[in-house]
């Protein structure tokens, strides 16, 4: 477990240091949350809709981010 949070977060910071590159990055952030949540990484996914919130927060991704992170901490 220990091992999958750490690889989780390297992940995470890959992906946020890529996105500084090209294309629309809340866009881009948000699909990789929605792709965590998928594949059932659901703490990997909170903190990746926490980032598009924390660095977009007036996008319609981060209200999107909002919503889904809202839905998971009801179970849904």
């Amino acid at each position: 477990m220990w091992l999958r949070t750490v690889s989780g977060l390297i992940v995470s910071l890959a992906i946020v240091f890529s996105l500084g590159c090209t294309g629309d990055k809340a866009k881009e952030l948000l699909e990789t949350a929605e792709f965590e949540e998928r594949q059932m990484n659901l703490p990997h996914a909170k903190q990746l809709y926490e980032d598009v919130i924390r660095l977009y927060p007036t996008s319609k991704e981060a209200e999107t981010a909002r919503a889904r992170l809202a839905a998971l901490s009801h179970g849904q």
